[in-house]
């Protein structure tokens, strides 16, 4: 099976010599416009290695990268224009690899083929940690998208299961409504938090977790919500 690639390149032009490259390689090569564009295809596929451009609309690459991060360690190119010694050190603070335009299509295979490389070796390594057990008899099967209680499998909704996978994925740091909103559905209107608290509400309930004394999703009231389960 091919390797899986998003490209998220705002010039047309640009892109289309990208993708047109890869493919040749033998890569299969899904491509977004826009940084909210490039979350939702993110979100959906399931890809080997991301090419971000920094400047695009509606999302900057670096903020894409961002929420990226918080779900994944999928190794990331970040391509700009920006040349300077400064702007490489941001590019690469989440970002695997920066490469500057103007590039050549040589220097851009050879390190797409360098970060797919590490990717299999680092899936290689973490292919045992698929199934995590948590204090209380939660399980979670990210390979599977399969949740347990004790033996019992729960089943939840996409978006209950996207926001479990936010929140698990990063234990212990504090994310708000309007974060967790713009990761899960991918927007950044910042009037949608009731749809948060309601999914959240769904998901404790399924997942047998008191909002009083939580062992999985804690509130920290006015400011959002962490988890805090503990791994056996």
């Amino acid at each position: 099976m091919a390797q899986q690639i998003l490209l998220v390149e705002d010039d047309r032009e640009i892109a289309r010599i990208i993708k047109d490259t890869l493919i040749k390689e033998g890569y299969a090569v899904t491509w977004a416009t826009t940084g909210i564009e490039g979350l939702e295809d993110f979100s959906a596929g399931n890809y080997d290695l991301i090419l971000v451009d920094w400047m695009m609309p509606e999302m900057d690459g670096l903020s894409m990268i961002e929420h990226i991060r918080l779900q994944s360690d999928v190794p990331i190119i970040m391509i700009s224009a920006k040349s300077k010694e400064t702007d490489k050190v941001t590019g690469l603070q989440d970002a695997d690899d920066y490469l500057a335009k103007p590039f050549s299509l040589e220097e851009l295979k050879a390190r797409v083929r360098s970060q797919l490389r590490r990717w299999q070796r680092y899936n290689k390594v973490f292919a045992a940690d698929e199934m995590v057990s948590y204090e209380h008899g939660l399980k979670i099967d990210w390979v599977k998208e399969r949740i347990y209680i004790e033996e019992d499998e729960v089943n939840l909704t996409q978006k209950e299961f996207a926001l479990l996978k936010v929140l698990a994925q990063n234990p212990f740091e504090l994310f708000t409504k309007e974060a967790l909103y713009t990761l899960v559905w991918h927007q950044i209107e910042l009037d949608q938090t009731h749809t948060v608290t309601v999914h959240i509400k769904a998901l404790r309930e399924k997942l047998h977790d008191p909002v009083k004394s939580p062992n999985y999703i804690q509130t920290v009231w006015g400011k959002g919500y962490r988890f805090i389960g503990e791994q056996v």
